[in-house]
């Protein structure tokens, strides 16, 4: 249900001194959280797993963090911030919050709200925003704009999913699941593409579209396809035609914002990518180059084999894939059942419901047999690791993992790695 956007206070937001934010461990809500760190309130936070790149940040940062098995008695705080996930891992401690009268948020509520005292450049699209969004940020950033910036990821200019800037600007990722992105009013606002996703929510595309519609007519800026700035992207360390398209975009934020189109291509080029996005872990002794990839819609899937047989013709490719989500895999089925072509061996995780109910309908096994070939599943992730450090993989191979729930974790227990 949305939240009428009219009856929050927005000065109480901005004035909160202490933060509570219910499952801070993700990448959105916890670059939320170092926002708030740098707005000098007091944060602390709820997680269900104990390990992570954004828990380990932001314990470093002083933030408390209590985790699920030892919750007791919810904190007292003048601000709660949720994730969505927790409407189904802990829907009774949402409750308890909204029970203390104080303001209950979800994330993109509460950050539409911070977003408020900025011009807001929002980056929206079924594919490809947290990689747009990146590079627009390091173009600002090039540029001497000093925005603040939240992205879905770990930049690598920046070392982290927040970077807090004294510019009017913020760059910001904006989802569209459950018309997130419409807590937005942007200054502008960039689409990289629409297709159907989020089908847990949305009836089907035309209502993906009518969102996006909506979401469009409330940015301030003028309609302009990216594409015609296509054929001005440099040449990009990051590989892969999506992301020729990504820069296509990025360029066209610059140009709307004047910023010196040399200065902008010069960014471009030197943009060395984000954290699991076609991120390049480095090799074994063997010699087997070693991915981990984001990748968990069928589009993006293909576009980053691709990309991979793009930067390696002649080497095999080995994928390690979990699913995203029982819904997303069961309205996609056949859709991802055609997305491995460019992969030569292709290995599944069980689902990774996330938010939702297990589905005995769908499952990683029903996906393998319809894959066909050498496709195979397993039933957990030990028994994967077993399987996978007795492949013979050397210096003719490239192994990715790919996939929005825990399968890049693999990695470190199966590779000894060079960098």
């Amino acid at each position: 249900m949305q939240l009428d956007l009219s009856k929050i206070n927005t000065s109480k937001i901005l004035s909160a001194r202490k933060v509570f934010f219910i499952g801070i461990g993700g990448i959105g809500i916890s670059a939320l959280a170092r926002m708030a760190l740098s707005r000098d309130m007091i944060v602390s936070g709820l997680n269900d797993e104990e390990d992570g790149k954004t828990l380990e940040t932001l314990q470093e940062e002083g933030v408390k963090i209590i985790f699920k098995k030892d919750f007791k008695k919810l904190p007292d705080a003048d601000l709660y911030v949720y994730s969505d996930a927790w409407d189904f891992r802990g829907p009774e401690i949402i409750e308890e919050a909204k029970k203390t009268c104080k303001p209950v948020l979800t994330y993109f509520e509460a950050l539409g709200q911070f977003a408020k005292e900025y011009k807001v450049i929002a980056i929206a699209g079924t594919h490809g925003k947290t990689t747009t969004t990146a590079m627009i940020a390091n173009i600002l950033i090039d540029a001497g704009l000093d925005p603040t910036c939240i992205v879905g990821s770990f930049v690598k200019k920046f070392k982290s999913n927040f970077r807090g800037g004294n510019g009017e600007y913020l760059v910001a990722e904006a989802d569209e699941y459950n018309r997130h992105f419409l807590n937005f009013h942007p200054f502008i606002a960039v689409v990289t593409n629409i297709e159907a996703d989020h089908l847990d929510y949305y009836k089907d595309l035309a209502d993906i579209q009518s969102a996006f519609d909506k979401f469009l007519s409330q940015s301030k800026n003028k309609i302009t396809d990216y594409k015609k700035y296509l054929g001005k992207v440099p040449k990009l360390s990051v590989p892969g035609e999506h992301n020729r398209m990504n820069a296509a975009a990025a360029l066209a934020v610059a140009d709307i914002l004047k910023i010196d189109k040399n200065k902008a291509m010069k960014s471009l080029a030197e943009f060395s990518g984000t954290w699991r996005r076609l991120e390049k872990k480095g090799a074994t002794k063997e010699g087997t180059i070693v991915y981990d990839d984001y990748a968990h819609h069928p589009t993006e899937i293909k576009a980053s084999l691709q990309a991979l047989r793009e930067l390696y013709p002649e080497k095999k490719v080995t994928v390690l894939f979990q699913p995203h989500l029982y819904s997303r895999t069961k309205a996609l089925f056949d859709d991802f059942a055609k997305s491995f072509k460019d992969a030569d061996q292709i290995f599944l995780l069980p689902i990774f419901f996330a938010r939702e109910a297990k589905d005995e309908s769908v499952s990683s096994e029903k996906l393998a047999v319809a894959i066909g070939g050498s496709a195979k599943s397993f039933p957990d992730s030990k028994s994967a690791e077993h399987f996978l450090k007795t492949l013979p993989l050397g210096r003719n191979d490239v192994f990715v993992t790919m996939g929005a729930g825990e399968a890049s974790k693999i990695i470190d227990d199966v590779f000894t790695l060079i960098k």
